[in-house]
């Protein structure tokens, strides 16, 4: 079963959030987490490597928070989940070649297949798409 970890989930929620509220201004960390019941410390991590790769930007100080650092629409779904969890992979096998069935396997290459389009579709959808309803 393809499933996106709870990180993901709450990032692509967080980043969502800040998208379309930085309209009011900056966008705290603990007003996310409140309006989501989402732990204050794992959003704050979460945010924190979002900023790292670059998606949003951190205003600190007691009024601080986020803001996205490029438009909505110049941000996709799939920057996201890598900014959190790293490469998206539906087996393990790509990330380790040292697999015991690689010279027998006969799904590699039909994977690999369902794998790209999994890649490509994320990478097209942008936080401004995920908002069209």
């Amino acid at each position: 079963m393809l499933r996106l970890t709870k990180r993901a989930d709450y990032g692509l929620i967080a980043i969502h959030y800040i998208a379309f509220h930085q309209g009011d201004g900056i966008v705290n960390t603990r007003k996310i987490a409140e309006e989501f019941n989402i732990p204050v410390e794992l959003l704050a991590k979460i945010l924190q490597r979002m900023a790292k790769r670059g998606l949003i930007v951190s205003q600190n100080g007691p009024k601080g928070g986020y803001l996205l650092a490029r438009a909505p629409d110049r941000i996709t779904v799939g920057e996201v989940i890598r900014a959190i969890e790293g490469p998206v992979n539906i087996v393990s096998c790509y990330q380790t070649p040292t697999c015991p069935q690689m010279t027998r396997c006969s799904l590699r290459h039909p994977v690999r297949k369902i794998q790209d389009s999994i890649t490509r579709f994320l990478d097209e959808m942008t936080l401004t798409e995920m908002n069209a309803n």
